[in-house]
């Protein structure tokens, strides 16, 4: 028998959000269904053990994170890059760094994996498109060693949402700070 993938979104979605409001340690198999809004049954059927609920809910996150990066990268490849773009891109980015639930489960998720091994594959999946999209734009602006320079430039911009979202100020620097290390690289 097929299993439902409507549920099982349902419920992945349902974890996410959980995950976002209360942290990692308020995901329970009762709380999924009731937010998830099916039976108690249907969450142990779909995931037979906490951890691949997490696993399944950090790949769901990746998966679409690394759709979404890789087509701004593309783009860029495609469209030119100049410091406008570069700084409209990365503001396209910088305006998906909300402080929802939706935005706080991958810190959570990203936390859980340094503690685990089996969900740190996802994660570096997830960092592959960050630091593609980086590459793409620096080296769109002629930032000599632009792949190099990426997963300092992603440390950077993930360093400045978790400050966002731990004081619930926006994250506007964000932008600044990038486009100010790609100045500064262009120039050295």
């Amino acid at each position: 028998m097929a299993k439902s993938p409507g549920t099982r979104q349902s419920i992945i979605d349902a974890v996410l959000r959980i995950i976002g409001e209360d942290g990692i340690a308020a995901v329970t198999n009762r709380r999924i269904a009731k937010e998830a809004q099916v039976s108690l049954g249907s969450v142990t059927y779909h995931f037979a053990t906490q951890h691949e609920m997490l696993r399944e809910s950090l790949l769901h996150f990746v998966a679409e994170e690394t759709r979404r990066f890789t087509e701004l990268a593309d783009q860029c490849q495609t469209d030119g890059m100049d410091i406008d773009r570069a700084s409209a891109t990365v503001s396209q980015v910088a305006g998906c760094t909300q402080t929802d639930s939706r935005h706080l489960a991958p810190f959570e998720l990203y936390i859980q994996a340094g503690r685990d091994e089996r969900l740190r594959t996802a994660a570096t999946e997830s960092f592959a498109a960050y630091d593609q999209l980086v590459t793409r734009i620096f080296a769109g602006l002629g930032v000599p060693d632009a792949e190099r320079l990426a997963s300092s430039a992603v440390a950077m911009v993930f360093g400045l949402q978790l400050r966002s979202l731990a004081t619930g100020r926006p994250a506007e620097e964000l932008v600044d700070a990038l486009m100010l290390l790609a100045r500064g690289a262009q120039q050295s």
